[in-house]
């Protein structure tokens, strides 16, 4: 079956799940697996789906399957889906809105899952890496986030679970996993939002149980490279940050930040202050790897959120520069003013789509410079490098272990062929 994946990485596990389903096994068509981030999202479904039908990429006897954030409402298939979607109303009788887990259907309550073992699951492997699911749902409604709306509350797995899922992996020979979930550094707590009830201001107010999980996974599983997707700053403690010491672990770290400001952050609900996020990337740049590699810091920000000032986005681009990230996901914010909204919609002292294209210029170029300057600090230095994919003219495609893109235009191979899911050693190439 044919498939299509937006956006998120949680996106990409149910994607192997559903691939690998008794449900979709005598089934044709297209399987979509879809996101509601933005209305720029939104709008990209509708014509993906219009289009696949226009340009008859479906045939007769296929339909489109969708799964994910446009499907649900509370994690189930969203029954009125053609009501919210009227432009996909025509091809209703080709559609098919799926729920979201394969093993799942017949379950009430997102807590009452028994997680199966996932025997053969890699046998469509779509990726030389792993995506992990260790965390679903969320309980902290942000303002401007829809996600919340779609899924259920918070849950996590066992990690005996994650382990054997992990293994499983591992015995395939292949190399790399990456954890993910919605908000996934919860991992083990009753609840998304801090116990304290108030924003995070200190590292020693912070409650988190996602040391406990990486140690567990260190000692049970003997998966090479072990990835963290994004991170809520909030969850980040003194234990975490000296497992992340570790050389099998991935040495990037990908926060969802959403803003440098303090006064922005609260009118957001997030849960921690300016002065703890900033706290917590330094701490971070600050860790000396066990294999002497720089860590590099992805960032989520949104760019004109209601009621940023010039001096609030100031403060948000100073972070940017001062705690060196490396890569910037800068999204203007987007009300979720078509079909389903967001609470901050309705705040007043929206920002203008003039101011918002401006900043976000801004923020892109401070990124790049910030990248560029990351990269020539590890030029001719020696890294390992997970081989992704090896076209016919053997050119190839990896990254390093602080996600740096790696190819043979860049790179000089000191040890180790060129296949696909091979680990190799090279250094990157100056001028």
């Amino acid at each position: 079956m044919q498939y299509k994946i937006f956006w998120c990485k949680v996106n990409k596990y149910y994607t192997d799940k559903w691939l690998n389903s008794d449900y979709l096994k005598d089934k044709q068509g297209i399987f979509v697996a879809s996101c509601v981030v933005t209305d720029q999202a939104k709008r990209k479904w509708i014509k993906f789906i219009k289009d696949l039908f226009k340009n008859e990429e479906v045939k007769d006897n296929e339909n489109v399957f969708i799964s994910w954030c446009w499907a649900f409402k509370d994690w189930r298939a969203q029954d009125n889906f053609f009501e919210l979607y009227p432009e996909l109303e025509q091809f209703r009788d080709r559609i098919e809105i799926l729920w979201e887990d394969p093993e799942e259907k017949k379950l009430e309550w997102k807590k009452q899952i028994n997680f199966d073992k996932l025997k053969n699951f890699t046998a469509k492997q779509i990726y030389t890496k792993k995506f992990v699911l260790i965390q679903g749902g969320c309980d902290s409604f942000c303002s401007f986030c829809l996600t919340v709306k779609k899924r259920w509350r918070h849950y996590f797995r066992a990690k005996e679970d994650i382990a054997e899922e992990i293994q499983e992996f591992v015995k395939s020979w292949w190399k790399e996993v990456v954890l993910t979930g919605i908000n996934l550094c919860a991992w083990g707590l009753d609840s998304t939002n801090p116990e304290i009830g108030r924003p995070v201001e200190k590292i020693e107010e912070v409650k988190s149980k996602m040391s406990e999980l990486l140690e567990y996974l260190l000692k049970n599983t003997d998966i090479k490279r072990l990835r963290i997707s994004s991170l809520g700053p909030e969850f980040v403690d003194e234990k975490l940050l000296k497992i992340f010491e570790n050389k099998r672990i991935y040495p990037h770290f990908h926060f969802s930040v959403q803003s440098g400001s303090t006064n922005v952050l609260a009118k957001m609900k997030r849960h921690y202050t300016w002065e703890f996020l900033k706290d917590i990337l330094l701490r971070l740049r600050d860790i000396k790897r066990e294999d002497w590699v720089n860590i590099s810091i992805w960032a989520d920000i949104i760019v004109g959120f209601p009621g940023e000032t010039e001096e609030d986005f100031k403060e948000t681009l100073d972070l940017v520069s001062d705690c060196k990230i490396t890569k910037v996901h800068a999204f203007p914010f987007s009300g979720h003013k078509l079909w389903e909204n967001v609470p901050a919609w309705f705040y007043k002292e929206q920002v203008s789509d003039q101011i918002k294209k401006e900043r976000m210029n801004r923020i892109l170029e401070l990124s790049d410079k910030v990248r560029n300057d990351f990269i020539k600090e590890n030029i001719w230095k020696e890294f390992e490098i997970l081989i992704e994919v090896v076209w016919e003219d053997s050119t190839w495609k990896g990254w390093t272990q602080n996600y740096i893109e790696a190819s043979n235009e860049n790179i000089e191979i000191i040890h180790w062929k060129i296949n696909k899911n091979n680990l190799i050693i090279g250094k990157i190439k100056g001028d």
